[in-house]
């Protein structure tokens, strides 16, 4: 039992970094209409730049801090590239992230090298329920909760939020208003950055990171964000949660090469199942 406990454990702290990965999808898909294909790269390059920064002799706080800001700076030059001309349709948008994703990787070489890297986290061994969890992982789980309720209450609460929220309902209707709808969604390409440099700095200390590292990053949060349609974060902190303890449970008691293949059966099943509630596409009449 004591093990169980430990792989769900375990599961919940990789499964929140999901998450975050998947919020990001979210955040920028529901404001733009664009699946990003470039939001593993956030991570990468968050974990890699922290790790050169930690090594230059600055401290936790402040490197990690920083790689999330350089992150969130290198979503708004994704989204200006990918969103940045009017008319650009999102079929076109996601091409170009693809791209740029694919760009990423010989920006990461050039900068890091191709070897794996990692940084210490939070170090010791928790027990709970006598059942022992590196305590980094608790980490990661204290910090995701309080960065979805706080996604929460600036969708709703704020006007800047709401702006968004109306930006992902009509857009249209947004700029009758005055709502600037490419600026919203430079801003959620910021966010989705942010979010994304946010799992990768968290996520490094217990998974070593490459520059291949975001084909990982991106099958396993849009497997989260696609169980609620990419339009909800919550739905997706859910996703990504389960999605860490099935992997976990999967490794722990029948090893650890299929954890990637879980991930595209998730999906592949949420959207048969999504396929069947909406019925068949009816033929155009003519």
């Amino acid at each position: 039992m004591s093990d169980f406990l430990g792989y769900v454990l375990t599961g919940l702290g990789i499964g929140a970094g999901f998450a975050l990965v998947g919020s990001g999808l979210v955040a920028i898909y529901r404001v733009t209409g664009v699946v990003n294909f470039a939001q593993g790269a956030f991570a990468v390059i968050a974990a890699m730049l922290t790790s050169s920064l930690l090594t230059a002799g600055l401290p936790h706080v402040l490197s990690e801090s920083l790689a999330v800001v350089v992150a969130a700076v290198v979503g708004v030059l994704v989204g200006v590239v990918a969103i940045g001309k009017p008319g650009t349709d999102p079929g076109t948008s996601l091409i170009v992230t693809l791209g740029l994703g694919v760009f990423a990787y010989a920006v990461e070489i050039v900068l890091w090298g191709d070897q794996p890297r990692s940084f210490p986290g939070l170090s010791g061994v928790a027990t709970i329920g006598g059942a022992r969890i590196q305590a980094h992982y608790l980490l990661i789980i204290a910090v995701t909760v309080p960065v979805f309720a706080a996604l929460a209450l600036f969708f709703t609460r704020t006007d800047l939020g709401k702006a968004l929220s109306a930006c992902a309902s009509n857009k249209y209707a947004a700029r009758v208003v005055g709502i600037d709808v490419r600026r919203m969604g430079l801003l959620a390409f910021a966010l989705g950055g942010a979010l994304g440099g946010l799992a990768g700095v968290l996520t490094t200390p217990v998974q070593q990171v490459t520059f291949d590292s975001d084909v990982t990053l991106i099958v396993n949060g849009f497997a989260a964000a696609v169980l609620g349609g990419l339009t909800r974060p919550a739905v997706a902190l859910a996703g990504g949660l389960l999605l860490g303890v099935t992997q976990t449970l999967i490794a722990g008691y029948g090893g650890g090469a299929y954890q990637l293949e879980v991930a595209l059966l998730l999906m592949l099943t949420v959207m048969i199942v999504q396929a069947a509630r909406t019925g068949p596409v009816r033929e155009a009449a003519r």
